[in-house]
């Protein structure tokens, strides 16, 4: 079966038990083999071991990924006219963008 590097899931919010579990949530219909994250006490305490690598040497894909957000999504940007406080408004931003990028392929 062939690895496609996409998003299928997001979750917005502070970095957080309550959003991990949310995250967890969403992915629970895929089959996922490893998580890839940084060094957060809120991941060692909620993956499986096993199943956990940290480090920036695996997180540097979804890092760029997040660049190409702040980059593409001007209203991310604190300086610019469209941005809003509202989490509600990022999180709806943000998934519309991820399905425009999943679909463009």
């Amino acid at each position: 079966m062939p690895r496609f590097k996409r998003i299928i899931a997001h979750a917005f919010g502070r970095c957080n038990e309550e959003v991990l579990q949310a995250l967890l949530k969403l992915l629970k219909p895929f089959t996922i083999n490893f998580f890839c994250t940084d060094d957060f006490r809120v991941y060692s305490s909620n993956l499986q071991a096993e199943k956990h690598i940290t480090g920036k040497l695996f997180t540097q894909r979804i890092e760029r990924q997040n660049l190409t957000l702040r980059t593409r999504l001007k209203r991310l940007n604190r300086k610019t006219i469209g941005f809003s406080k509202s989490e509600e408004m990022h999180d709806k931003v943000i998934g519309t963008f991820i399905e425009r990028e999943l679909y463009r392929c």
